[in-house]
Formats: structure tokens, sequence, C-alpha cells
């Protein structure tokens, strides 16, 4: 048997650029994309969205598009940063829902209030008819301030 022998090590753990390649896992942009997203790293989204690798209409597996996800995070910056580079307040989802619907559902009135500075609808209705205003739990104050008495019912 063989002694084992440090020198032979690194003809083992080096590899060729073209094995190297062969070897590495490579997600879809629009997979890293949402995850950046999701984990609200504000520099990688404004890298993705500056170099083009992703476009913000793409509805994706998951029925939503870029700026559904990030109204679901509750992470308002990302949300301001979307918008900024060309996002569509009044995209629907799979299920007619506007990113104000997912901010009222979800209890985030700061995105409420910013989606309806830039003119979201607060009457766009989702397929099942209901509109964002029907979608607020009435523990959410703020949101229930902001939208009258209309968001008890």
């Amino acid at each position: 048997m063989r002694d084992y022998c440090p020198l032979s090590v690194p003809r083992y753990s080096r590899y060729s650029p073209r094995l190297r390649a062969l070897r590495t896992v490579h997600f879809p942009n629009d997979v890293v994309f949402q995850d950046h997203i999701k984990q609200g790293d504000l520099e990688q989204v404004g890298r993705f969205i500056r170099a083009r690798k992703v476009t913000l209409d793409t509805i994706y597996p998951s029925g939503m598009a870029a700026l559904h996800e990030a109204v679901l995070t509750g992470n308002l910056d990302c949300v301001k940063l979307l918008v900024k580079y060309g996002a569509d307040i009044h995209q629907r989802d799979e299920n007619g829902w506007t990113p104000l619907h997912m901010a009222c559902s979800d209890g985030y009135a700061d995105i409420a209030r910013y989606l309806l500075s830039l003119g979201a609808s607060p009457e766009a209705t989702t397929d099942d008819g209901e509109k964002p205003s029907d979608l607020i739990d009435p523990e959410y104050k703020d949101l229930v301030q902001l939208f009258g008495a209309t968001a008890l019912g």
C-alpha cells in the first residue's frame, strides 16, 4: 500500500477550466433574481436590472412578477427600486392580484401608502371580485385607517 503523499493532492484538486465549468451549477437568471428580491439584496437586484438579465414584467412560475415578490417580503426599499426601474404597479398576478392587493392582504401599510401615492387603484378587483380594502385584516389598524371604513367591509 502506498503512503499518503501531500504532493500528489494538488494534482487532483486542480481542474482545468473546462472541467470546472462542467462541474458548476448554474441557475436561470430569473431564479437568481427572485432570490435576490426575497433576500432584500438591493445591490444585486439593481445589477440584474441594469445588466438587462431580467425583464420586470415576467410572471414567474410562482404566478407573480418581481414587484409582487418584493411586496410579499415587506421590503419597501426593494419595491421602490423595482418601480424606479419601471416595474408596473398595476400588473396583475395569475389570480388578478395587484401589488396593492398583496400589500393590503399582508398588512404592509407603508407599501400600500407608497403604491397609492403612485396611482395604484384602490378600486381594482381580483379575479374573485375583491378590492384591496376587502383583503385587510381589521387588526391592521394603519391599513384600516388608510382605506377608511370600507376596509371593514
